[in-house]
């Protein structure tokens, strides 16, 4: 647990003296404590008002802020008043909404509909409609959809923490607009919100009077309701990244809550902070100068998780039910586009764009423009039976292992082979991958047995690696690095291995005893400037570690089976 002390960031995030009073009277309003004149949005934002976005059980509208420079699409956030679910308003958040769309944000603050009209789930379907519209409207406002946060103080904390925690829960989306789009959002910055309402009657001066209006009954008449309007209860590993800031002294919602839920977040392996201020109570209205250093912290989580990630374009080879190959951008898993490959093994993206791979079924190799059209192939018209890999090498010729036969050949793009390897111990389904080292040899995955080959032009085994560990360990995929050791993944336990030329282990991740646990490494491909990406196929997801050798960014495949991937 962090203490927010002196921020060093807080230097470049001062605000104007008239824009820090109406910050502090805005948290004020956020809980519902007073009244007070909006003041007019400066001149670098534009305002939008009154934008209607659900009509589902009475009309609720929204107040967009947006830069008035800068080149979108920009990351979102939508803001969420307090009030004890029953009261407040959308503009007491707008100078919020200001700073927010100065810092290069578009933010939209938000109502909803309030008890005891309108118990739960109301509240949540709306925020989530709120989502929803935004990213039906992402071009309208310059959104980016796959960039949006959520931030609330109160009340509006507990429903910025739900929809961190409820992504993909089809019970809280209502019947409101768009439920074509996604509710989820990527990062979630709390204010005092309460977790746990079952206990919210133990520590709060006014619980047992709004969680019954808004509950539709008490801790003994609506148990159930309870746990299932706290966020508490809805933690899982998929949950937004979350910074909770929250009064130690606080007697409306116990600074306790605020702990729960980050302790919560990060047992289920979810990025989850808190910042205690200590001796203060709940709405802000007593943090002083320290009130900067709130927001700050707030626009510090939100450029760390929402900031667009440079992306780079990787292809995957899904050997799955779905039987396809999957060219998307990276680490955010946008899908590109797919081509079907009757559940293929291998992948290469190619430097003009093409994507070259096998289909092991179709007994081809085939080569395909951007734009999807055939443009080269081999296959069984010139003797394949199972082309399980496939390379384009540097001279134009095509490198392609097939299983069945137990050979590994080069062919130009005339089809004229002018290299061939044959082993019997390639064939029968045991060999996997091969790939062309820099100095002209092959290294070939002989999976079944356990073991690398590399073979020199003439057809003689040069080197061998042979894994230890088990009978099923089998290799697959090794690439030879620029510093002569040669990088490979392996089975049961899932594991990357680099060895130096005389079979010895200078680095791995994963095995047995690593922190990190995988099934089976197919897929691996080194990347420039140093690190690799490796497909979990059995664990079924993607890793990308850097030069240290440690994870940078994963993604759980769902369905997939990525037995291969490239990246250019």
């Amino acid at each position: 647990m962090q203490e927010l002390t002196n921020n060093p960031h807080a230097d470049s995030l001062q605000f104007h003296p008239n824009m820090a009073r109406a910050i502090v009277l805005t948290f004020l309003l956020a809980v519902g404590l007073v009244a007070q004149e909006i003041p007019a949005p400066p001149p670098d934002v534009i305002l939008q008002t009154d934008i209607e976005y659900s009509r589902v059980g009475g009309r609720v509208a929204m107040d967009v802020v947006m830069p008035r420079e800068g080149k979108g699409p920009f990351p979102a956030v939508v803001c969420i008043h307090g009030g004890g679910f029953r009261a407040g308003n959308r503009a007491s958040f707008l100078p919020i909404a200001y700073k927010l769309a100065q810092a290069g944000y578009v933010a939209a603050t938000v109502s909803y509909r309030l008890s005891p009209r309108q118990q739960f789930p109301a509240a949540v379907e709306d925020v989530k409609a709120a989502v929803r519209f935004l990213r039906a409207n992402a071009d309208r406002f310059q959104i980016d959809s796959d960039r949006i946060g959520a931030t609330g103080a109160s009340a509006g904390g507990t429903l910025a923490l739900m929809l961190g925690v409820t992504g993909g829960v089809e019970q809280f989306e209502g019947s409101g607009p768009a439920l074509d789009q996604s509710s989820r959002v990527q990062a979630v910055v709390n204010f005092f919100g309460a977790t746990n309402f079952i206990k919210s009657y133990d520590a709060s001066v006014d619980a047992a009077e709004v969680l019954p209006m808004f509950l539709g009954g008490d801790r003994d008449h609506a148990y159930k309701l309870h746990v299932q309007a706290s966020p508490l209860n809805w933690v899982s590993p998929d949950d937004a990244p979350t910074l909770t800031l929250h009064g130690t002294k606080d007697r409306y919602v116990a600074f306790e809550q605020g702990q729960w839920i980050t302790d919560r977040l990060r047992e289920a392996s979810v990025t989850a902070e808190i910042i205690p201020f200590q001796d203060v109570d709940h709405g802000f209205g007593a943090f002083g100068p320290r009130l900067d250093e709130a927001i700050a912290s707030m626009l510090i989580f939100f450029n760390k998780h929402l900031a667009k990630t440079p992306q780079r374009t990787i292809a995957l080879s899904d050997h799955s039910t779905n039987g396809e190959i999957v060219v998307m951008e990276w680490p955010s898993a946008h899908v590109l586009r797919r081509i079907p490959n009757n559940r293929g093994h291998d992948v290469q993206m190619l430097p003009n764009g093409n994507i070259l791979y096998t289909t092991g079924n179709w007994k081809r190799v085939i080569e395909v423009s951007p734009e999807g059209d055939e443009v080269w192939s081999y296959g069984l018209a010139e003797g394949l039976e199972h082309p399980i890999a496939a390379e384009r090498l540097p001279n134009g010729n095509t490198l392609i292992g097939d299983m069945i036969l137990g050979k590994v050949i080069e062919v130009t793009p005339a089809k004229k082979t002018v290299w061939e390897y044959a082993n019997p111990e390639l064939a029968n389904s045991q060999m996997r991958s091969s790939r062309r080292t820099a100095a002209g040899t092959t290294l070939i995955a002989v999976e079944r047995l356990n073991k690398i080959i590399e073979v020199d032009k003439s057809g003689k085994i040069i080197w061998t690696y042979q894994a230890t560990g088990g009978d099923e360990r089998f290799p697959y995929q090794p690439h030879r690095l620029p510093n002569g050791n040669t990088l490979m993944g392996l089975a049961s336990p899932g594991e990357v291995i680099e060895v130096n030329p005389k079979g010895e282990i200078v680095h791995s991740v994963g095995g047995g005893d690593g922190d990190i646990r995988m099934v089976w490494c197919s897929g691996v491909q080194p990347l420039r400037g140093g690190g690799f990406m490796v497909s979990d196929y059995q664990g079924r997801r993607i890793l990308e570690f850097n030069a240290d050798w440690e994870l940078v960014n994963e993604w759980r495949t769902g369905s997939r089976t990525v037995a291969s991937l490239s990246v250019p």
